[in-house]
C-alpha cells in the first residue's frame, strides 16, 4: 500500500530572507529524482528548497505552509497528478511559477495551458534547469503583490512553443503576423515561422490594440503596417519587414481602411 509522506527541509531564517532567494518546492514521487533536483538547485544557487512532496496533495500542503515562489512539479504522480495540481494552484495570487519536470513529451501543450513557466524533460540538465529558474524569477518578479479590484488580464510579452524537448519563447514585439491553418496557428516573426496550438480569436482578444484582424485567418502586428493597396480587384496589406503582401478580406476591409487612414499610411 502506498503511504503518503511529506519531507520538509529545514532552512535558517537567514537564507529565507536573502534578497532574490526564492522558495522552491520539489514534487516528484521518485526520491532519487528529488535528491538530484535539490542538489542541482543548491549548486546553481538560484533558490532554496523549502519542501519536498511526492504527490499533488502534499504539494498543496507545502504551498499552504511555505508559500513558495517556484514549484518543480512532476506530472505523473500517484493520486493527484501534476496537471490536476497545477489546476488547483491556478487560483492563487500571486501565482507560483510552475516548472513541469517529466520523462514524457506528450503533455507540453496542456502544460502551457496551465500557465507553466517551463517544461523540462528528464534527465534534467543543469543548464536547462538554470534557464527555467531564471524564467521563473522573472515571472514572479513581474507579478503584482495584490490584484487590483477590477484588473484586466495583461497580455503576454512572449509566446511559448515547444521544440525538441525544450521550451522556446518568441517576444510578442518581434511577431509580424499570425495565420490560422487548420488546427494550428502559424506565427511569423523575425527568426522564421513557428506552429502554436492557440486559437486566433483568443490571440485577437488578448492582443487587442497590438494586432489587427485583416482576414478571418490573419492577424497582423499594428507596428508592422506599412501600406494598403489594391491589385486586380483585391485588397492587400504590406508589412515593413515582410516581402510578400497579405490579403485583406472584404469583411474586414472597412475597418482596415479606417486604421490605415488614422495611421496616415500610404494607400493606393
Amino acid at each position: 500500500m502506498y503511504r503518503e509522506r511529506l519531507t520538509l527541509t529545514a532552512l535558517s531564517c537567514f537564507f529565507l530572507m536573502r534578497m532574490n532567494m526564492m522558495k522552491i518546492v520539489i514534487a516528484d514521487d521518485e526520491p532519487l529524482a528529488r535528491i538530484r533536483l535539490q542538489a542541482l538547485v543548491e549548486e546553481l544557487g538560484l533558490g532554496e528548497v523549502v519542501a519536498e512532496a511526492c504527490n499533488g496533495k502534499e504539494v498543496l500542503s507545502a504551498v499552504h505552509a511555505y508559500q513558495p515562489e517556484i514549484i518543480l512539479l512532476d506530472i505523473r504522480m500517484p493520486g493527484m497528478d501534476g496537471m490536476r495540481t497545477a489546476e488547483k494552484l491556478g487560483s492563487l495570487h500571486p501565482l507560483p511559477a510552475i516548472i513541469f519536470t517529466t520523462a514524457y513529451d506528450d503533455h507540453a501543450v496542456e502544460a502551457f495551458e496551465r500557465q507553466a513557466v517551463d517544461y523540462l524533460m528528464k534527465p534534467i540538465r543543469k543548464e536547462r534547469l538554470e534557464q527555467a529558474l531564471k524564467r521563473a524569477h522573472t515571472f514572479v518578479q513581474n507579478q503584482s503583490p495584490t490584484p487590483p479590484p477590477s484588473q484586466v488580464p495583461t497580455a503576454r510579452t512572449h509566446i511559448r512553443y515547444f521544440l525538441h524537448g525544450e521550451t522556446r519563447l518568441v517576444p510578442v514585439n518581434q511577431i509580424y503576423y499570425f495565420i490560422s491553418e487548420q488546427k494550428y496557428v502559424v506565427l511569423r516573426w523575425m527568426e522564421g515561422e513557428v506552429l502554436i496550438n492557440e486559437a486566433l480569436k483568443d490571440l485577437e482578444q488578448e492582443f487587442a490594440g497590438q494586432f489587427l484582424r485583416i482576414h478571418r485567418s490573419t492577424l497582423v502586428a499594428m507596428v508592422q503596417l506599412a501600406a494598403f493597396f489594391k491589385k486586380n480587384g483585391r485588397s492587400y496589406i504590406r508589412l515593413k519587414d515582410v516581402e510578400e503582401p497579405l490579403d485583406v478580406s472584404r469583411r474586414h476591409l472597412r475597418n482596415v481602411k479606417t486604421i490605415i487612414k488614422d495611421m496616415r499610411l500610404p494607400s493606393q
